[in-house]
């Protein structure tokens, strides 16, 4: 996917992967829902609304950026509702069904730096045909593993700020059971890509495993306040070692088990430093 990125509106080369993807798929409705979008002023489908006309829905828990959306004039030039909420299981089915958009929806975009996992496995109401849900590639490939449910979980409040999300496993796992095949991730390596199976006839791509599509985030997230240093590589890793987090095989609450992590993807070539 590496090779078609471009960056306008999004926050890395999602705008050229997306555009890409609109080349080949047959989508049937040009809509499409993000939350997770702060003020929208680096989204993964700003460029979508005003490059395709595309009609959507974006949602945000900040009641000021979504006054800062409503008062912007891609508000009013062209077809975004903008919702303040902040999302949880409980209400994220409502929130969409409120759009009244139809249910293969274009694309759906998740991005709320924590209980992603949780929102999208809930999400019932609709069936888009592209799903681009961020992972937390410091959770490596191998393990099936989110943070646990807390539907007032906020990034950075309880647990160091690089400790959030989901896993590429534990997204790609539950995308199989919703009927999506994974076709790989961002070349930044937050954003994982997932096409109803359907849909996959189109693409001049084939299915990847959770292994070939896994891509080590390049950015720096983690900040060391005792050394007062940014980690990088496998300190990133090392940072979130024995943290509490959900099994979404056993279903069971383990730990981090940061070594592991850093072995397998020294084995499999996955970090360009250590």
């Amino acid at each position: 996917l590496a090779e078609v990125e471009f960056q306008v509106f999004s926050q890395f080369g999602d705008d050229g992967i997306i555009q890409w993807l609109l080349q080949q798929l047959p989508i049937p409705n040009k809509t499409f829902i993000e939350f997770g979008v702060e003020d929208y002023r680096e989204a993964n489908t700003r460029f979508l609304l005003v490059n395709n006309q595309w009609s959507g829905l974006v949602i945000d828990g900040s009641e000021k950026n979504v006054g800062t959306i409503k008062a912007d004039q891609v508000h009013t030039f062209f077809d975004l509702q903008a919702v303040h909420s902040f999302i949880t299981v409980a209400n994220i089915n409502e929130l969409i069904s409120k759009a009244r958009f139809a249910k293969e929806v274009g694309i759906l975009s998740v991005d709320i730096d924590g209980n992603d996992y949780w929102v999208l496995k809930a999400i019932k109401e609709i069936e888009p045909v592209i799903i681009i849900c961020e992972y937390n590639s410091l959770f490596g490939f191998e393990q099936p593993c989110t943070i646990e449910y807390k539907h007032d979980f906020v990034r950075g409040k309880d647990f160091p700020f690089q400790f959030y999300g989901t896993s590429l496993k534990a997204a790609y796992d539950l995308a199989k059971e919703k009927g999506y095949s994974f076709i790989g991730c961002n070349s930044a390596g937050n954003n994982a890509y997932f096409i109803r199976n359907p849909f996959m006839q189109y693409l001049s791509i084939k299915e990847k495993t959770a292994s070939e599509g896994y891509v080590f985030a390049n950015f720096t997230e983690a900040f060391d306040a005792t050394a007062g240093e940014w980690l990088r590589g496998i300190e990133k890793i090392m940072s979130i070692n024995g943290l509490p987090v959900f099994n979404t095989e056993t279903n069971t609450m383990e730990k981090v088990d940061a070594a592991a992590i850093k072995q397998s993807l020294i084995d499999n070539n996955k970090l360009k430093r250590f």
